[in-house]
């Protein structure tokens, strides 16, 4: 009777897909539960955020699945450019809707000659003005053929490259869709705050 009842949890187990944890092996992405608490199933990284970079203040390298089922924001900044200003209104909009599934993604370039300094200025700079504590990545361009692949791609899907700083991808909670707006757009103005709750609304 105890075989029986052994191998009834046995088989339970297993079709949760954690038959590996009863032999202590591990492996990527599973999870141990018992029966009666099935682990939650994540969702597959895909589309624009299977990439990785690295982090602006250590250059250690990070993948974007992290923010898989997240609705992204990507935009390219700068230090010293007539819209460096919005850094505080990214920086807003992050601390607003994080909790609800925003996140903000800072990729500093010096495409357009007004990010000359290094990572480590960048990095201070960021959170000594403007107190920044969204993502931000090491400087890379944006722009023409030595653009980074991110930007290719959302280059590719909107038909809309950087012609300046602070051009911004808003990236849905599927990895794929993608809505882009130019520099003059606000991270607080009503269009742009309307685009995210939209998305930020779908599941």
């Amino acid at each position: 009777m105890r075989f029986v009842t052994f191998k009834a949890r046995l088989i339970a187990i297993q079709r949760m897909g954690v038959a590996a944890a009863i032999m202590g092996l591990s492996s990527p992405g599973l999870h141990a539960a018992t029966p009666a608490t099935p682990a939650p199933t994540p969702t597959s990284c895909t589309g624009l955020l299977q990439q990785s970079f690295l982090r602006l203040q250590d250059e250690k390298p990070q993948s974007l699945c992290q923010y898989t089922g997240k609705v992204v924001v990507v935009v390219n900044t700068a230090s010293f450019c007539g819209f460096t200003s919005q850094y505080q209104g990214l920086e807003a909009l992050y601390a607003k809707y994080k909790d609800k599934g925003l996140v903000v993604l800072g990729f500093p370039s010096n495409d357009f000659a007004q990010e000359t300094g290094s990572n480590k200025d960048i990095a201070d700079f960021c959170e000594n003005t403007f107190g920044v504590k969204f993502p931000m990545f090491a400087k890379s361009s944006v722009a023409g053929k030595d653009a980074n692949p991110l930007f290719k791609q959302l280059s590719a899907k909107t038909g809309a490259t950087p012609r300046w700083n602070f051009y911004k991808y808003v990236i849905a909670r599927d990895g794929q869709s993608v809505v882009s707006f130019n520099s003059m757009a606000d991270p607080t103005s009503r269009q742009f705050l309307k685009e995210i709750e939209r998305q930020l609304a779908n599941p």
